[in-house]
């Protein structure tokens, strides 16, 4: 096979032999020969299902490199084949096995024993592996200290996003610790040689798709891409997606949800340690977020991970919106670590409340990033809400010892004591350039971003975090007792189903706004108390580049 043969090809090569040996199984009345088809039948049709889906982990390939037992057995048909074609292919291969195409990176082929004497030669100490259907060397087996990383695609497939991001990552770590590193395939013409291109691109030791292939192609004179991996990659250049961090810092407020960091601290190390040269910071009485995020900056980190609660988030996004620095070259992650976790709530939907450590992980390794709105509330960005009333009320009756002890059931518990004092505040408020109007009101709500659980936030379903408005919400000052009750249910709803609903209250959208009232005005801002004479908020559409998960 060509290596310039595209992935549905190949998908539609292994169906027609699958049909192929179903049929002889039909009409074939030898019972060894008919099961020996029903096998080859199965083996292919499954090696097709992955074609089609793009699926490498049906080989269920194990981070040491070994395919499970059970595995192989049902692919034998397949691996007997892509073995043979393999060792033919090998026999009439024009290049050496092992190649340096740049400085500490080699392409290679499938490695094997034989090749054990050339690493050492070649002072290899890492392997970065993009085979699925191949098992890897067992390294312990050959006395060697080899950091092995496996990526696994199929055959003239192309990685996902996430996976080359993750493969570049760690290759760059490496690479910049001085360690020489071979990425291999079955070949070393096609999968390889793709991560290989990425690397160089975005390391920016080339500065474009054809040099980078030229550079690779002058050595290794077998190395191609088919259409669907040089258009991949067009793509990933032509949107920015392809991201190397060079120097992440990890900004951690130890003690946001009750001191999460050190119940989750080595799974989240494990996770992102083999990819980046990571930093490290807890914040302090002394030190706060802010002035980590600032240190950060000055020395040159290109992704800043804000580590705890809303808090946390929001200290950090603040420096990074002052700074003209992280327009173009920083990105920000979050690692939910706090008691709410508005924010993951907002961007990731529920999965942040059931996984919020892999899922961030995901995220930060994937390299998919999203350009989020904040606003800026008396001089203080704010990336999720400014609520007055019920809210604010809320948030200062939830003190640290409560939401310790309560988690999220400590809101509940102080919105109910709100709701039953059903304070009316007389607000002054200027929409926009329009004329000021008075809202007599018990709930008074700006949001940016809200989830579901933000219930006053939702008046016509959950504010859409990179549409260039604000969101505002307000209870109208008639509903008392049980009409109350019933608006946060019509609210709840409304979050839900992304539909407005009639419920005690009044919503719109607006980009700048004032608000006052007789004294001093309390308000709380995404989580934290404030007081003021007067508020003025304005958005400023997409601000931030954050780093989310893959929803494709």
């Amino acid at each position: 096979m060509a290596a310039v043969t595209s992935a549905s090809y190949i998908a539609r090569f292994y169906a027609a032999g699958a049909a192929l040996s179903a049929l002889l199984a039909i009409v074939i009345d030898i019972w060894i020969l008919r099961a020996l088809l029903i096998w080859i039948t199965l083996s292919l049709a499954a090696v097709t299902s992955a074609y089609l889906l793009n699926n490498a982990r049906i080989f269920r390939k194990r981070q040491d490199g070994s395919i499970p037992f059970y595995i192989r057995w049902l692919f034998i048909p397949f691996l007997l084949g892509a073995q043979l074609y393999n060792f033919y292919t090998r026999r009439r291969d024009s290049v050496p096995p092992i190649q340096a195409i740049d400085e500490h990176v080699y392409l290679a082929r499938r490695l094997f024993p034989s090749d054990v004497e050339q690493l050492k030669a070649e002072n290899i100490t890492a392997v970065l592996d993009v085979t699925a259907e191949f098992d890897g060397l067992d390294w312990s087996l050959n006395n060697e200290a080899i950091d092995y990383l496996n990526i696994p695609v199929l055959d003239h497939a192309t990685p996902s996003l996430r996976e080359l991001n993750e493969a570049i990552n760690w290759l760059n770590k490496h690479v910049q610790q001085g360690h020489n590193v071979v990425v291999h395939c079955a070949l070393g013409r096609g999968r390889s040689v793709m991560v290989v291109a990425a690397f160089l691109l975005a390391s920016g030791r080339q500065a474009s798709l054809d040099k980078a292939m030229q550079k690779i192609t002058d050595t290794r004179t077998t190395a191609r891409l088919n259409s669907r991996q040089r258009s991949r990659l067009d793509n990933y250049l032509a949107t920015g997606q392809l991201h190397i961090v060079k120097s992440a810092w990890l900004i951690v407020n130890p003690v946001s949800g009750g001191g999460k960091w050190q119940q989750h601290r080595e799974q989240i190390m494990a996770e992102l340690q083999p990819y980046f040269n990571l930093q490290v910071c807890e914040t302090s009485p002394e030190q706060g977020a802010e002035a980590l995020a600032e240190k950060a900056l000055a020395q040159g980190a290109d992704l800043l991970i804000a580590c705890g609660g809303d808090g946390t988030l929001t200290a950090v996004a603040s420096v990074l919106e002052a700074s003209d620095k992280a327009v173009d070259a920083v990105k920000m992650a979050i690692i939910p670590l706090g008691t709410a976790n508005s924010l993951s709530h907002a961007l990731w939907g529920f999965k942040s409340k059931l996984v919020p450590i892999d899922v961030a992980c995901d995220a930060i390794l994937g390299g998919y990033t999203q350009c989020i709105d904040v606003a800026r509330c008396n001089d203080e960005i704010m990336l999720m809400v400014t609520g007055i009333g019920f809210e604010q009320q809320m948030i200062e009756k939830a003190d640290r010892q409560q939401k310790n002890k309560l988690g999220q059931l400590a809101y509940i518990s102080a919105l109910l004591e709100a709701f039953s004092q059903n304070q009316q505040l007389q607000l002054r408020v200027i929409f926009d350039d329009e004329a000021p109007v008075t809202i007599t009101t018990n709930s008074f709500i700006v949001a940016n971003a809200a989830p579901i659980t933000t219930v006053l936030a939702q008046g016509k379903g959950m504010p859409t975090v990179d549409d260039g408005v604000l969101d505002v919400t307000w209870l109208k000052a008639d509903a008392e007792g049980e009409q109350q009750i019933v608006s946060l249910a019509e609210l709840l709803y409304s979050g839900l189903t992304e539909q407005g609903v009639d419920y005690a209250g009044e919503h719109r959208t607006a980009k700048h706004i004032e608000v006052s009232t007789e004294g001093r005005l309390k308000y709380v801002i995404d989580g934290e108390t404030r007081a003021a004479d007067q508020l003025v908020i304005d958005v400023i559409p997409r601000a931030l580049e954050i780093l989310i998960p893959d929803e494709r």
